[in-house]
């Protein structure tokens, strides 16, 4: 129900009681409607004057009824009251029906609460807010802001994530810590499940991961009662002021960006604000004297990581958070652990990290380094020029005595390897078998005596040397044809000439 402006609440007082306007000519002079005007008259105390003779209403046969359900029911629903009304022969409309339950229904006592005050040095309040959605790439990722409040300098520090996991959480409250130079002796949450996995009552089971940087920065975790936001009013305050006095209309590259600026407003801004319990100082000059009664810092910070098991495939790439990472090919075909951060993520084989790339919020992207991407070209190359050898030696077994001589004189192996297949392909098998023979027994190496000697035995038998024929195409040129044996087709020669004869 939307509260009555001071002002106007004051008029329709003077013009009611001081005046005696009926409630009609307040209405309609002051431009509100009269549900206001009686509702302004009956907080007040100050019943509405009767212009004329006060007519029966329709509900005025079911206030027994309607009255007896709201002292039982005081939350239930005036839709669902009126159908019930309705059920029992009530024939109004359904919103005058509305404002008449508003009327009836029984207010709650207000609770009072008690001031809360700390100690300076005692306890910091964190909690999260989500500040909509941004694009990051492809992607639209949500956008969180993890908020830490001294409660009694009320300093601040902000830091934005794209979600809420335990990681993140984590490494809200260790860059926390080193904004604020020490550590409170507590940290109150809200009933999040990154600080708290079940409760019942005042019994509750905190998170493992919560308690282990606790028991590294030396502080206690403590829970708000459930519906008690006033317990950590400082970090909503917080999360209000955030909103109004930095986010509000504000420009920013990508989430290092806005992170950047959140610094220096914490810095800037907010700790130049003026102090809640003294308006003479700032929270700037309080957070001094209470950095000084912080706990001091552990010598190492802790860490806060995802750790995530992941397969990689026939192709040297993990996936995580729908991009893929490089690591080394030989790492291929194996379970890797990832070590994942808000802004980076290290890829693990048998506790060895073999990968590290800045982390992306992108959307099937694909983040590389140069090095791995170099590596995997290398690997293809030697892979194609051991599968060459492995063709030849098969097919030509005195090649390998060529191969370990031209090794131990420091001959170019891969060269020698290809010369010998493009000579194999134009001479065939038997030819290249004789010619390689042939300069194995005089103990040289390299093709160019090979060619010699396969060009000599084609002049003897009256054939010209073939050329090689230069494919330009490099996909046709990695094509392997294996040999066909022709010698079947040889002896069909030979039948038919024995039948002419």
């Amino acid at each position: 129900m939307k509260r009555v402006d001071p002002e106007l609440e004051h008029a329709i007082l003077r013009h009611h009681l001081v005046d005696g306007w009926p409630v009609g000519t307040v209405a309609s002079q002051l431009r509100v409607h009269h549900d206001v005007v009686r509702r302004v008259l009956r907080q007040r105390g100050a019943a509405p004057q009767a212009a004329s003779i006060a007519r029966p209403r329709m509900l005025d046969a079911y206030l027994p009824f309607v009255q007896h359900t709201l002292c039982k029911y005081p939350r239930l629903h005036a839709s669902r009251l009126y159908l019930m009304a309705t059920e029992r022969g009530y024939r109004g409309s359904e919103g005058h029906f509305r404002r008449l339950i508003g009327e009836l229904r029984p207010r709650p006592v207000p609770e009072p609460f008690a001031r809360l005050s700390m100690p300076a040095g005692e306890q910091a309040q964190m909690d999260w807010a989500h500040f909509g959605k941004v694009a990051v790439g492809r992607a639209l990722r949500p956008l969180y802001a993890h908020l830490l409040t001294l409660s009694w300098s009320r300093m601040c520090f902000v830091q934005f994530f794209h979600d809420m996991q335990e990681c993140s959480f984590l490494r809200g409250h260790i860059d926390a810590f080193a904004a604020f130079g020490g550590v409170p002796r507590q940290v109150l949450y809200d009933n999040l499940k990154s600080a708290c996995i079940e409760r019942y009552g005042r019994a509750a089971r905190f998170n493992q991961s919560l308690l282990e940087m606790a028991s590294h920065y030396g502080f206690e975790p403590l829970l708000a009662n459930p519906r008690r936001g006033n317990e950590k009013g400082r970090v909503e305050r917080t999360v209000r002021y955030v909103r109004t006095s930095f986010f509000a209309a504000r420009d920013f590259r990508d989430i290092a960006d806005l992170n950047t600026q959140a610094q220096a407003w914490c810095i800037e801004v907010a700790a130049a604000r003026r102090w809640q319990d003294d308006d003479r100082t700032t929270v700037g000059a309080q957070f001094e004297h209470e950095r000084s009664l912080l706990r001091p810092l552990p010598p190492t910070a802790h860490e806060a990581t995802s750790r995530v098991q992941a397969r990689v495939g026939r192709t040297p790439y993990v996936r995580f958070d729908t991009n893929d990472y490089s690591l080394p090919c030989e790492h291929t075909r194996r379970v890797v652990t990832l070590l994942a951060e808000p802004s980076r993520v290290r890829i693990v084989v048998d506790g060895v990290v073999v990968a590290e790339h800045a982390r992306s919020f992108d959307r099937r992207a694909s983040i590389e380094d140069p090095q791995h991407l170099q590596g995997l070209r290398d690997y293809k190359v030697r892979a194609k020029q051991g599968a060459a050898t492995h063709r030849l030696t098969a097919t030509v077994p005195s090649a390998m005595t060529m191969i370990e001589r031209a090794a131990e004189r420091g001959h170019n192996l891969g060269g020698l390897v290809s010369s010998l297949l493009e000579l194999l392909d134009m001479y065939g098998t038997a030819a290249m078998q004789r010619a390689i023979d042939e300069v194995n027994a005089c103990d040289r190496v390299g093709p160019s005596p090979v060619r010699l000697v396969l060009e000599a035995h084609a002049r003897a038998q009256g054939r010209t040397p073939p050329r090689p024929v230069r494919i330009e195409n490099p996909r046709a040129r990695e094509v392997t044809v294996a040999p066909v044996d022709l010698s079947t087709y040889d002896r069909l020669t030979e039948n038919d000439d024995e039948e002419s004869t």
